[in-house]
């Protein structure tokens, strides 16, 4: 799209709203049962919404599914400036099992020409995104829900990890556009980009090149922090696929930095058991490698957790949009870091339990040298 493009050939959103996401790690799992109950309790005492378990709205179980729904639970709305503007926006949190809850803000954004959605959704960004000067919107409902449902939290993580995302969501112009048409009247790489000044050819096509289209008339397109989601029929299904990947990635993200924490002290609690005396290192030893398999077993656990929070089987579309935001967020490639991770610490206590063994080897012989030198000993005393 031209910059000589008058603004009334642009279309105006009907019907729309802009989705902030901050994901958080807060645990190796959450007990969600566990969860339910005590936000009922809660409820029970105060009003508030009822938490419910999350399911795609338009896709057959049996095509697309959670591994484990999430539970999700309404808060207390914000108000947000948005420059000049204050909004409501309505949040809701959702906790998924392997450890993560994603928080929600629904912000409108009906009735606004193509810029004005535009600036709305910088101006969002802005006012919660990454580089926000102040997340305490995020903060308070965080602490407002881990409040609530800190017993059911299994391992409370030590360090945070969080990922944020934005998504634009239309589900209708004041013309009804077909997906063709809308690329050809709007300026999505502004939006996807967030930058002011026009961008170039290359520059545009690489941002737009992760686009799908289902009907004629809807359109997903996905970039690395934003995707915009033009969709008549009210679904919600893709801008879940996109939470769950957002969470995976954070998820790796949090297990690959725990694994390099954990490499140094290996190597030292090595080191440290091969120094002393003979005599204790193969105890040394066979304690390291109990711990290291520990530690192998649990992560591993809580990845394949991970990588099976959905299953995509029957739904083609769904499961490319899925694909595509793995790839656009290199899920593939920070798991295979975990892994190649894991490989060293797997291999590092199969040497060290071979080496107690060897340990333990060497001292059964000398004990047992030691024991006919005994006999032969006491005989030539004896005689």
């Amino acid at each position: 799209m031209t910059n000589d493009v008058a603004d009334a050939a642009l279309p105006a959103v009907s019907a729309g709203y802009l989705l902030a996401l901050r994901l958080v790690d807060v645990a190796d799992s959450i007990d969600l049962a566990r969860a339910e109950k005590l936000w009922s309790d809660q409820t029970a005492q105060q009003p508030a919404g009822n938490a419910q378990r999350r399911r795609l709205s338009a896709t057959l179980p049996k095509a697309v599914a959670f591994g484990v729904p999430p539970l999700s639970i309404p808060l207390e709305p914000v108000i947000l400036t948005l420059g000049e503007t204050q909004i409501e926006a309505a949040v809701t949190a959702r906790l998924y099992d392997f450890g993560a809850i994603a928080l929600e803000m629904k912000v409108p954004a009906g009735g606004l020409v193509w810029p004005e959605f535009v600036n709305r959704m910088n101006a969002v960004d802005a006012a919660v995104g990454p580089e926000a000067a102040s997340v305490t919107v995020w903060e308070s409902s965080l602490k407002r829900v881990i409040g609530v449902l800190g017993d059911a939290l299994v391992g409370p993580s030590r360090a945070q990890v969080d990922e944020d995302y934005l998504i634009g969501v239309v589900n209708s112009f004041d013309s009804q556009p077909t997906a063709e048409e809308l690329m050809q009247r709007v300026d999505l790489a502004a939006l996807l980009s967030g930058e002011q000044r026009q961008l170039s050819q290359a520059a545009r096509a690489d941002l737009l090149r992760h686009q799908f289209s289902y009907y004629e008339d809807d359109l997903v397109v996905l970039t690395w922090d934003r995707a915009f989601i033009y969709e008549p029929r009210g679904d919600s299904d893709v801008a879940d696929v996109i939470e769950v990947a957002n969470a995976q990635l954070m998820e790796m993200c949090y297990y690959d930095e725990l694994l390099d924490a954990e490499l140094p002290r290996m190597y030292d609690h090595v080191d440290a058991a091969r120094s002393g005396l003979n005599l204790l290192r193969s105890r040394r030893y066979a304690g390291l490698a109990r711990r290291l398999y520990g530690l192998v077993a649990e992560v591993t656990e809580l990845t394949e957790r991970v990588d099976n929070a959905l299953q995509v089987t029957e739904d083609v579309y769904l499961a490319r949009v899925y694909a595509s935001a793995l790839e656009q967020f290199r899920v593939a490639s920070v798991t295979a870091a975990v892994n190649r991770k894991l490989a060293i610490i797997r291999e590092t206590y199969t040497a060290l339990y071979e080496e107690a063994a060897g340990a333990r080897a060497e001292w059964l012989e000398i004990s047992i040298v030691a024991l006919i030198v005994v006999e032969v000993v006491m005989a030539l005393w004896r005689h």
